[in-house]
């Protein structure tokens, strides 16, 4: 057995466990708010997810579980909403895109993880610091399942509690997502294409998307967060205070992720500082000559 597979095979197997201690700490809470409900649980996956990544020594183990769980949490909120309506149509709608983003990045994922053996470097270097346990826990696994709480709270109002009808404004915000996705898919598409060369090892991906953005991927991830928000509105413009919650995931990406990914490529290839000069963070936008 390959070391990847061992790997996946470990994964599915944590995973497993974790959905079912999930849903086994939501059935304790059911007199809660759904919403309250939904985040006791998936905090508990993510405790037993962390427990795993230690164990194994290795908080890769985590990646997936941005792209994994929101799968079950909207399937629950369409199907169990919180009005006890359901409306196919609204349904499709909303759920559709987040399931194909869901599928989408779980799949390159898995394409791009080599095993138990690959770890992310920026989980690396984060242990590397004092208190590395405590920044395992709330850094690398605790914070990023409250932003992809925080981040899906919009579906829940449209899913589970927003009972008005369908609009054609949802869905072009529907349409709006799944072009995220799309944007996604074909920045990762490209970069997988180009790492794919051996002639192209140490040097910088300036190419498609990628000369017009740095980070094409991560526009791609951002929107798809403002896509779900725009959905929500879609049907209840009294929402609109909910921008706070892709405005978060946005400055995360904006703030952190792609500073974190500028440094580590400025320290490996040699002409990424020049790119860097040319070329917009997230913005896609013709590079300067």
């Amino acid at each position: 057995m390959s070391n990847k597979l061992k790997g996946l095979l470990i994964t599915l197997a944590v995973y497993s466990l974790s959905l079912f201690c999930a849903v086994l700490m939501a059935s304790k809470f059911t007199f809660l708010n759904e919403w309250l409900m939904i985040l006791i649980a998936h905090l508990t996956a993510t405790i037993v997810v962390f427990a795993a990544s230690r164990f194994y020594k290795n908080s890769s183990l985590y990646d997936p579980f941005w792209s994994v769980a929101p799968a079950p949490i909207v399937f629950y909120l369409a199907f169990w909403p919180e009005s006890q309506e359901i409306n196919l149509e609204k349904i499709a709608l909303i759920i559709v895109p987040i399931l194909l983003w869901s599928f989408r990045l779980t799949i390159n994922w898995m394409r791009s993880w080599k095993g138990l053996q690959d770890e992310d470097f920026r989980y690396i270097n984060l242990k590397e610091k004092p208190f590395s346990g405590l920044i395992d826990l709330f850094g690398i696994h605790v914070y990023p399942t409250l932003q992809v709480n925080l981040s899906l709270l919009p579906a829940y109002y449209a899913l589970s509690v927003s009972v008005t009808n369908v609009t054609p404004l949802l869905y072009v915000a529907s349409i709006f997502t799944i072009l995220a996705v799309v944007l996604e898919t074909w920045a990762d598409e490209q970069m997988h294409a180009f790492k794919k060369d051996s002639n192209n090892n140490d040097q910088t991906m300036d190419k498609g998307l990628w000369s017009y953005s740095r980070h094409p991927n991560y526009l791609g991830e951002i929107l798809f967060w403002w896509g779900i928000y725009f959905m929500t509105i879609s049907l209840d413009i009294n929402y609109w205070p909910l921008f706070v919650c892709p405005l978060i995931m946005n400055l995360m990406f904006s703030l952190i992720t792609c500073s974190m990914m500028d440094e580590r490529s400025m320290l490996k290839r040699p002409d990424y500082q020049d790119y860097m000069s040319k070329t917009r963070q997230l913005i896609l936008w013709p590079s300067k000559r």
